[in-house]
């Protein structure tokens, strides 16, 4: 019941829904990027949403499965194989005892893909979650990315877990993650540090991802906000999504490993749907920001919940007629 690491990719973690609870012991959330993949991803196979899954940048891995298992490939098209066989994203497939799975690298938009397996990656809990943190070298697989050579444990395939094979995600309950879409974002704490001209700026630039982009923060080039008030402030806690704009005016995303605490000015929150988005933008690619309500915001994680309850609905159904053809 494990997976061996061939070829381990650009960078391939196990990440779930992240480590919540600790940030006031300065212990970072971490978790999958695009979360909301991660959830289809396991809703398609029948797993627990939040079960861990191994996620992908960029150049996905060669790995050889030991047992039978379901998987679903969702995020980003990242060329997926199945024995030299091409394999769409957002499909399951069954994958038989020495099954080899592979990747030829983005083929679309995007450039995160979350590989989920049937009963998860079953790697031990830390603290409740077994997402990895690679600075403070936690959880996952021994707190680091996959490299050539590991065996990674799986879990316990759920009950009736082959009759997922074949079920796909309708398209218009896969995430719409267009390359030109703003970046929602509302007012942060210190929105007021930033004079009129910075926030035309902010709301109204164009910036591209920076190289030094990873999964702490995504930090931006573009036009500098200009401030009305100095850059530092008492450190304070950070949320996902939050924008810190440090003393050169360029402004820094806080992604998923980010830090608990930071002490520089936050003139926006983007919101968590846009970050997800944002996280699978690779250096060079534009970012504009939308400035949106909280309202607005939530109405998108509103609409998404309603659209995997109707996909777990739509895989109840398809579980339900494959099991009667099984018996007929």
């Amino acid at each position: 019941m494990s997976i061996k690491v061939v070829k381990p990719g650009l960078f391939t973690t196990v990440q779930d829904l992240g480590r919540w609870g600790f940030q006031s012991s300065g212990v970072p959330v971490s978790g999958a990027m695009d979360p909301f993949s991660l959830r289809i991803g396991n809703a398609l196979l029948g797993n627990a949403q939040g079960d861990a899954a191994l996620e992908i940048t960029v150049l996905g891995p060669e790995i050889v499965f030991g047992d039978e298992r379901c998987v679903a490939l969702t995020g980003a098209d990242l060329g997926m194989k199945i024995d030299g066989i091409p394999a769409e994203p957002w499909r399951v497939y069954k994958i038989s005892a020495g099954g080899r799975v592979s990747f030829d690298g983005v083929t679309g938009n995007g450039c995160r893909g979350c590989l989920c397996v049937s009963g998860g990656i079953g790697v031990a809990p830390v603290m409740g979650s077994r997402a990895t943190h690679t600075r403070s070298k936690m959880g996952g697989f021994e707190g680091r990315a996959l490299k050539a050579g590991d065996e990674v444990p799986c879990g316990e395939n759920y009950p009736l877990w082959r009759l997922a094979e074949g079920f796909s995600c309708p398209a218009d309950l896969r995430p719409a993650r267009a390359p030109d879409e703003p970046i929602l974002a509302s007012d942060g704490p210190q929105v007021d540090a930033f004079n009129d001209e910075g926030l035309a700026t902010f709301y109204g630039g164009t910036y591209t991802v920076s190289g030094e982009a990873d999964r702490m923060g995504y930090r931006l080039e573009g036009p500098e906000v200009a401030r009305s008030k100095p850059a530092d402030i008492l450190s304070d806690g950070i949320c996902c999504g939050a924008v810190q704009v440090p003393g050169h005016g360029r402004p820094i995303v806080m992604m998923a490993d980010r830090q608990t605490t930071g002490g520089y000015t936050k003139i926006a929150v983007v919101s968590l749907w846009s970050v997800a988005a944002l996280a699978q933008r690779m250096p060079g690619e534009s970012v504009r920001f939308q400035r949106a309500t909280r309202e607005e915001c939530a109405a998108k994680l509103t609409e998404f919940e309603g659209n995997i309850a109707r996909l777990e609905e739509f895989r109840a159904s398809y579980r339900s007629r494959n099991q009667y053809w099984r018996w007929v």
